[in-house]
């Protein structure tokens, strides 16, 4: 499928001046002022599909403002790239691959090509595999080097091989084994592998080794580690039954002393930070078992269907990747908070950090030319009702604006007296407030000394999306992750840029493999930094040197 003018950069579509001239217009209107007008305006700004209610009702835009951001993604191709997608096609150009996490999900009588082969059977095949060993560790059939069966279990990796990982982890340790011990080990910092096996016995202890070549330098550093770790307490034949990988280079592992039938694929069509349902998810599964990793890639399926047939006008994910493009490259926000009222999902906003500025933090379009406009916002957040009472203050009086998404559940997982009664309460009064505000009239008609009315007033306008589903499951937190996978795309299509590569990422990682001997090397190699760096390394080595 060929898509004419797809590579037309998004300010010299006729719609994006149409929106501009429309945003002058509509700079006057407040939520306030929108609100009063249209008494029914939360009745048809709200849409629903595959478990979550979306109401976007409160934000900065008109009828006509959604009508202009709907017909700039039909001028860009959207639903055609939607198509693309799911197709198998190689949407991500600069490394010439497909862009298939959706295939990771499919039923077993789908069909998702990449180069005219349907790789459903493999996924499948991978996921049976992943299977059988899970019933193996979690009854105790598999055994350690002394016989003893695995009840600690490591998950070593970085960025989408660790943030997915430890995300649903957290997210679903209500349903996770309580017998078990799960730790995730991923910064360079020795501290991080010291912390996660501190108190635990080699013995009962797996290992699973994340990384798609085998020779990312932070994991295999991390590995190599374990693997001492491991030989001094059971000696050098353990590593076998203390040791699986998740990775395509079947000879690095081989050579690392793992046996490849304990290896488990994914492929290049999968970029790290959309694989936590592949085989990355493997400590995910560990935890939680088959059937509620097996609810989790259907909550990701029926938000894949609902983002693919769904029109544009009621599909989640289009709505929302909208209204991040409007306030993000209309409005000039750069950032967007992310607040789930649910502790469960106190890493949810790490782990969207990654999916969404790795993804679309590009400054160049598809065709190689710089943009003339802002892209992907920095995302960031933490779980309610801990913020209120931190970074709140400067979202309701601070001079920047900070579009929020607020998420919520209906029901607790946890019934315990008023609780969850009070945090939803609060949910919904943060939406409101940074809607409407307080008013000088208002804190007069509360008899607030003059003096102190300018320092309480809050001026509202602060634009939220409300996300709500009926409670936090296996099946929800697939939707929600794929609700925002999808958004992601949409905002990447309008930009007309590469949201599935991640050029930005290897330049610190080179220049670190130069600095690296400099640090330890003797004698001292010659250095040709610049001067700040030369001096920092000068420093380093001669504390290195000195042992202080």
């Amino acid at each position: 499928m060929t898509i004419p003018d797809q590579g037309l950069p998004l300010s010299r579509r006729e719609t994006w001046k149409t929106l501009l001239a429309h945003r002058t217009a509509i700079t006057p209107l407040t939520l306030a002022s929108l609100f009063a007008d249209d008494p029914f305006r939360a009745d048809h700004m709200n849409a629903s599909g595959a478990g979550l209610f979306f109401d976007y009702s409160k934000n900065r835009i008109t009828k006509g403002t959604l009508e202009l951001l709907l017909a700039l993604a039909r001028e860009c191709h959207l639903p055609d790239r939607i198509e693309q997608m799911f197709s198998g096609e190689k949407i991500n150009p600069t490394e010439n691959r497909a862009v298939l996490h959706v295939a990771l999900r499919s039923s077993r009588d789908d069909v998702f090509r990449v180069d005219g082969t349907n790789v459903v059977p493999e996924v499948h095949a991978v996921l049976d595999r992943m299977f059988v060993f899970a019933r193996k560790i979690r009854s105790g059939d598999w055994r350690g080097q002394t016989g003893l069966p695995i009840r600690n279990v490591i998950n070593i990796g970085i960025g989408g091989s660790d943030l997915g990982p430890v995300m649903a982890y957290e997210a679903l340790r209500h349903y996770s084994r309580r017998d078990m011990n799960f730790r995730f080990v991923s910064n360079i910092d020795p501290t991080d592998f010291h912390e996660a096996t501190r108190d635990l016995d080699p013995a009962e202890t797996l290992f699973i080794v994340s990384s798609k070549t085998f020779t990312t330098l932070e994991t295999m550093t991390n590995a190599q580690t374990a693997r001492k770790w491991l030989q001094n307490a059971l000696g050098a034949g353990a590593v076998e039954k203390h040791f699986v990988a998740v990775s395509t280079n079947t000879d690095a592992v081989r050579a690392f002393g793992i046996n490849p039938e304990n290896m488990f694929g994914f492929w290049d069509w999968v970029g790290g930070r959309y694989s936590m349902d592949s085989a990355i998810g493997l400590s995910t599964l560990l935890a939680v078992g088959e059937e509620h990793f097996q609810s989790l890639l259907e909550g990701f399926r029926e938000m894949d269907h609902h983002f693919r047939l769904t029109p544009l006008e009621k599909n989640l994910p289009v709505l929302h990747g909208l209204l991040c493009v409007w306030e993000g490259t209309f409005l000039g926000s750069a950032t967007r908070g992310v607040f789930p009222y649910d502790q469960y999902l106190k890493r949810f906003p790490a782990y969207l950090q990654q999916l969404t500025m790795e993804s679309n933090g590009k400054h160049t379009s598809l065709d190689g030319t710089r943009v003339d406009y802002e892209t992907g916002p920095v995302f960031w957040g933490e779980p309610g009702t801990n913020g209120q009472h931190s970074f709140y203050q400067l979202i309701h009086q601070g001079t920047r604006i900070i579009p929020s998404d607020l998420i919520g559940f209906l029901h607790p997982l946890h019934p315990t007296g008023p609780h969850h009664d009070i945090l939803i309460a609060n949910l919904f009064a943060q939406s409101e407030a940074l809607a409407f505000g307080r008013t000088e009239a208002d804190l007069q008609k509360q008899g607030v000394p003059p003096a102190l009315i300018p320092h309480r007033i809050c001026e509202g306008n602060r634009p939220t999306n409300v996300l709500l589903a009926e409670q936090l499951t296996p099946h929800t937190l697939g939707t929600l992750i794929a609700f925002y996978e999808h958004s992601v795309f949409t905002q990447g299509i309008l930009w007309n840029i590469d949201s599935f590569d991640q050029w930005g990422v290897e330049l610190g990682k080179i220049l670190a493999q130069k600095i690296l001997p400099e640090l330890t090397g003797d004698p001292e190699p010659p250095l040709e930094h610049d001067s700040s760096t030369n001096a920092l390394i000068k420093r380093y080595r001669e504390a290195r040197l000195s042992g202080s």
